[in-house]
């Protein structure tokens, strides 16, 4: 039954997380990159959805726009905060 529901921001953090680690360049381990997930989605609200197609068919521009920049947010500060913890147990 609950199998074809999902958090809509789940694949938007997965690509932003990619995104920003191929613009750098960089390597990202598998571990790494769970943590980093679930630090950014626990920033968000989450946003369940059934089909996401149906989701992003129904939001305006500006709406896409800003989840954007609240992905971009979320990505941005568990990047931050994972480093200040493995600074701090360093």
């Amino acid at each position: 039954m609950l199998s074809t529901i999902e958090n809509y921001y789940e694949r938007l953090v997965v690509d932003r997380i990619r995104e920003v680690f191929t613009e750098r360049d960089e390597l990202l381990d598998p571990g790494y990159f769970d943590d980093l997930a679930c630090v950014a989605l626990n920033y968000l609200p989450p946003r369940y959805v059934r089909y996401s197609i149906d989701l992003a068919s129904h939001m305006s521009d500006e709406e896409q726009a800003s989840m954007a920049q609240e992905v971009a947010d979320a990505v941005s500060f568990a990047i931050e905060t994972t480093r200040r913890r493995q600074e701090q147990r360093v």
